[in-house]
């Protein structure tokens, strides 16, 4: 019988990779079409990167796939001509990462309700109406124009390390309420460009076909996202107008852009742009930490949470026993984890 999920321990497998020699690259992909049936579709993938030992997370549901993942570069080329047999596939763009690193160290493949929880209960709302693409060139030249509006539809604590020069940020922790927040913020200037970005494009794809939806009429989204533009950037000697860093859901948390440090240590201010989880796993809160005080807290968050990690690990889990945690990421207000810069 085929194994279709992994059942080796999370630990294991990332000791295996630190220690593997094989190059790899991490690339991500999206792509909006109909899946029948995305149970079957999920295992036929599982089946075959696995079989590659392609690393990462895929997320696939009625609407379609998104995809980050970590394939071994010998395999590159099978993975491209596999792709290629799956005829919604065909001609897809894969934004290779900027700064590589080990980014995943296991294969996941799940089926979701949604390939980006989006909030959206509209049954008129659809995929098909969505705003135009623009490539790195015409967005250059689109936001040129102090009339255009360009808009983050990232996470706040994504926009806080990086992003691009005059961009409005729509500040929430998720996508479901940035939509909502887009419309509301920008209504009073619907007959204005808006270009919205996102990481690759997956994002911001869906966010300008739901401001079309809303009445707005000159809607573009960033082809293939910071990822792709920046690439582009490269390659043609463009100007690049991405300010810091490029955050990125993986084990590296952040690509390298611009060689800028625009943001600030949540513990003591200095000028930082380094993403942890605390390190004690009672909290585990994502925040920006510079490196004194990630020496002076030991990785964690603060002073209390710095005494909990160095206790007996057993003493560590009765404090965690029955304890309900929310989402952990800092937010910039501090209303909801108002001890945290202790320094200030």
């Amino acid at each position: 019988m085929a194994i279709l999920h992994n059942r080796i321990s999370q630990k294991e497998l990332r000791q295996r990779l630190l220690e593997e020699q094989i190059p790899r690259r991490t690339i991500s992909f999206y792509r909006y079409f109909p899946i029948a049936d995305p149970r079957a579709f999920r295992d036929e993938l599982y089946l075959q990167l696995a079989q590659w030992q392609v690393f990462g997370r895929i997320y696939l549901a009625h609407e379609g796939i998104n995809a980050q993942i970590s394939v071994p570069v010998s395999r590159m080329d099978d993975f491209r001509a596999f792709l290629e047999t799956i005829e919604a596939l065909r001609g897809l763009r894969l934004n290779t990462a900027i700064a590589d690193g080990n980014s995943f160290w296991v294969l996941k493949i799940k089926v979701r309700q949604k390939i980006v929880a989006d909030g959206i209960r509209d049954p008129e709302f659809s995929m098909e109406h969505k705003g135009q693409y623009v490539d790195a060139e015409t967005f250059n030249r689109l936001t040129a124009d102090p009339d255009t509006l360009v808009v983050d539809m990232r996470n706040h604590y994504e926009y806080e390390v990086g992003h691009f020069e005059g961009a409005i940020e729509i500040p929430s922790d998720t996508f479901r309420d940035q939509l909502p927040m887009a419309v509301d913020l920008l209504k009073v200037q619907k007959d204005k460009p808006v270009i919205m970005y996102c990481t690759g494009g997956i994002r911001c794809e869906k966010a300008s076909a739901y401001l079309l939806h809303r009445g707005f009429k000159k809607v573009f989204h960033l082809e293939g996202g910071i990822i792709h533009y920046v690439n582009t950037v490269k390659e043609k000697g463009l100007v690049n107008k991405f300010h810091g860093k490029n955050f990125v859901f993986d084990e590296r948390l952040g690509e390298p852009i611009s060689g800028e440090i625009i943001a600030h240590c949540h513990q003591c201010g200095k000028p930082a742009d380094t993403h942890t989880n605390c390190k004690n796993s009672g909290c585990h809160l994502l925040f920006i930490q510079c490196a004194d005080c990630a020496s002076k807290y030991n990785g964690c968050c603060s002073a209390a949470c710095r005494d909990i990690y160095h206790l007996p690990e057993e003493e560590q889990k009765q404090l965690r026993k029955g304890r309900m945690n929310d989402q952990k990421i800092f937010n910039k207000s501090r209303k909801r984890h108002p001890g945290l810069m202790v320094d200030r």
